[in-house]
């Protein structure tokens, strides 16, 4: 059964969606914009899990849930509330660093694996079902983002179990180009990539209109 591993930061004021707390900033009538980017964290966390959490019903998927910024008690206590109970801790270094984490964690490569982030506002389960198909003739499938990045990532059975081909070393997270880098380390490894939809992350101020009103 594929896996989802959901990984999500701790809403906090000033801790999260800080390209969104700078904007929200700037804008007449906003009193504490680390507050107002704390609660659409929040909101965009619960959504996720909730898309997940119905999949995981359905017995779909397994979910877990990774977090970073609690300890080990208070991530348990985040999971329980929003219904994701296996929760693990991401730990230190970047992205690529903690999702390589993660698969050890997991301990079996018989299965593929799917990561997702809590920025999108319309995620859905026929993207992540499209994914998960995807990846049954594939080593690799994306989501790509508008802003160059990608909002999932999964790794197929056969690539899990071939390590040396891990294809996010010295990827530039957080950049424009983290897609095409993606693309071109998973070619030269001779990694099979699939992409399916485009979405927009809730990154900025402007990502966050077409959802007002």
């Amino acid at each position: 059964m594929p896996r989802i591993v959901v990984m999500a930061r701790w809403p906090a004021a000033n801790r999260c969606k800080q390209r969104l707390n700078h904007d929200l900033s700037g804008c007449a009538g906003v009193l504490n914009a680390g507050e107002s980017a704390m609660r659409i964290q929040r909101q965009l966390t619960r959504h996720t899990a909730s898309v997940v959490t119905s999949m995981a019903a359905s017995r779909t998927i397994t979910a877990t849930l990774a977090i970073d910024g609690l300890g080990p008690s208070a991530a348990r206590r985040w999971g329980e509330q929003l219904g994701l109970t296996h929760v693990e801790l991401q730990g230190g270094g970047n992205l690529g660093c903690r999702m390589k984490r993660q698969l050890l964690l997991g301990q079996r490569t018989d299965r593929s694996t799917l990561f997702i982030g809590t920025d999108l506002p319309d995620l859905n389960s026929n993207d992540l079902q499209a994914a998960i198909t995807s990846l049954q003739g594939n080593d690799l499938v994306l989501g790509p983002a508008e802003d160059g990045g990608y909002w999932l990532i999964g790794f197929g059975r056969k690539l899990l179990a071939r390590p040396q081909h891990w294809p996010l070393g010295g990827i530039p997270w957080g950049k424009a180009n983290v897609l095409e880098q993606t693309k071109a380390q998973a070619a030269q490894n001779q990694l099979t990539t699939a992409l399916i939809a485009r979405r927009n992350d809730l990154d900025h101020l402007a990502d966050l209109r077409p959802w007002q009103g």
